[in-house]
Parts: structure tokens; sequence; C-alpha cells
């Protein structure tokens, strides 16, 4: 797992030269997901997987919000960025299932204020497994967050259930340029081992 966390790398240089066919990487995600740990064994996490033209018209969406938000100045870099999501074989949308946390706020109310951090948490999980699946594929990916502001967009788009809450897009595709050399902060700045 070391390894796979290893390869891990944002990639936002993206294209569509790949190995792997539709189908394998549909089910790398799917069993990322299902192998990813959730409290109680909830299994909250929820994913909307889109290849080519599917994968365009998100892209396409979250392009025509920013255009509405952001400033001139601001705005020519960040569609650029999005090109290069856009280039990509797919992307992942990342949900919780809002009801699934309320299920377990009335089953068990005495950890009712922890359900949404611990949704939180697993949705990370989920996330992370999967980038370290793809990674290991030798399929680049990156991390986005454009959620909320393409929420309601996205619901009508792929008829997503009101209770399923974006949390993150993954975009998805080949490595079409290298990796930056990954720095960290000095360990004793995050660690403690007692013995």
């Amino acid at each position: 797992m070391l390894e796979q966390l290893t390869k891990r790398r944002t990639q936002y240089a993206l294209g569509r030269n790949i190995g792997a066919g539709e189908e394998a990487i549909d089910e790398w995600i799917r069993e990322a997901i299902r192998q990813s740990p959730t409290a109680f064994n909830s299994q909250g996490s929820r994913a909307i997987i889109l290849f080519g033209e599917q994968s365009q018209a998100f892209w396409e969406i979250v392009r025509n919000e920013l255009k509405e938000i952001l400033p001139a100045e601001m705005l020519e870099q960040s569609l650029a960025k999005v090109d290069r999501f856009a280039a990509g074989v797919g992307t992942v949308l990342f949900f919780e299932d809002q009801r699934t946390v309320h299920d377990l706020q009335q089953q068990w109310a005495i950890f009712a204020d922890h359900f949404p951090a611990w949704s939180e948490q697993s949705s990370g999980m989920a996330q992370l497994a999967v980038w370290a699946t793809l990674a290991n594929a030798g399929i680049g990916a990156s991390l986005q967050h454009y959620n909320p502001l393409i929420d309601v967009k996205v619901q009508q788009m792929w008829d997503v259930p009101e209770n399923w809450k974006l949390r993150a897009q993954m975009p998805f595709g080949s490595n079409e340029a290298p990796f930056n050399e990954k720095s960290f902060m000095p360990d004793e700045m995050r660690f403690r081992t007692y013995r």
C-alpha cells in the first residue's frame, strides 16, 4: 500500500493515452470504493463515473458556472485549468449519502453529532483509495472541489438523488507531464512517538 501511496501525485496535465479500457477502470473505481472503510460499515459513499462525452459535459458545467462568478482577470487561467481536466479520459464525482448519515444519527443518538464528520472521513478514504488505485495502474488524476457551485446542475444532468451530497471531483487520464518532486515538512512538526 505504501508503494501505491507513493505513486499517487496530483496530475493536472491529462490525456487520453491509456492502455486500460473503460470497463476495467470502472470496476477498479467501484472496487476501491467498496473496500474503503466507513463508520459502522454504513457504506454511505456514492460515485458517478463519467467517461467521454459525459465527462466533457461535466466540465462544460464547471466552465459555465465559473463564467458566471469569476472576474475577467481570473477567468482565463481558471478555464485553462478546467480544459486540462476535460482533456482526460473521465471524471469521478464523489458523493456522500446524507440519508445514511441521518439514519445513523437516529439509530445511534449517542454518536449523532459525529456522523457528519465520520461521513466526510469515509469520503476522503474513498477518494484516496480510488486515486491510489488509478496511480497504481499508471493513470493520472487530481482532486477538485467545484462544489457547491455546480451541485444543482450536476443533480439535474445526471438525475442525482437529493440526499447525495457532492464532495469532490476527480478527473483522470494519461500522465502528460512529469510529476513535481513532493516536499515534506520536517517530521518533528508532524509526528510524536512515545515508547
